[in-house]
């Protein structure tokens, strides 16, 4: 990804997504500041930003994107979708938080095929667990997580998870890169 990607993913962010001031995160914890990565993802602009700094990371075997929904939503059908445009064919899928017991059942949505090389997205991530309840999925499904890549990391912990698993981790954005520390857990 060139530097000029990078600058302009963190300026988007900063725009649109980070907020100051007294926040609950999802743990529980305290934060002055919160990161709302969707409202990147979700605009022209930014999921093309994000694309392209994914597509320079994502490696060429990689036959698939998703991740849990909703964060990896945005993320993953974007990534796949502007993917296509540049002649790389990645496909999307979504994750239930829940099994589906009507129609196609289970917690699968979308295009994932065993056998595929995976990266698992995830808008912003602080604790990972998310991340690795679609890494689990993902590996049930006879697929192979090859790397774990957030817009986001603001926790800090999530790259020792990564490497216990056996899986490449590679935020596109650390909190530090925004001006923050790690909340770490």
């Amino acid at each position: 990804m060139t530097d000029s990607t990078l600058v302009a993913l963190r300026r988007h962010l900063l725009d649109h997504s980070v907020r100051t001031g007294d926040f609950t995160l999802k743990s529980g914890r305290k934060s002055s500041w919160f990161v709302d990565s969707k409202q990147t993802a979700c605009r022209p602009d930014g999921i093309v930003l994000v694309a392209d700094a994914a597509l320079a990371v994502i490696p060429a075997d990689v036959t698939a994107i998703g991740g849990l929904t909703m964060g990896a939503d945005p993320v993953a059908f974007g990534i796949a979708a502007i993917a296509a445009t540049r002649g790389r064919p990645i496909r999307s899928f979504s994750i239930r938080k829940e099994s589906k017991d009507h129609g196609v059942a289970g917690r699968l949505a979308g295009a994932l095929e065993a056998d595929d090389r995976v990266v698992i997205t995830e808008d912003t991530v602080t604790r990972g667990t998310s991340l690795f309840e679609a890494v689990e999925v993902v590996r049930d499904l006879g697929a192979e997580p090859v790397l774990i890549m957030p817009i986001v990391d603001r926790g800090g912990t999530c790259a020792a998870m990564a490497a216990e698993a056996g899986i490449a981790y590679h935020p596109l954005v650390t909190a530090p890169d925004l001006g923050f520390d790690y909340e770490g857990v």
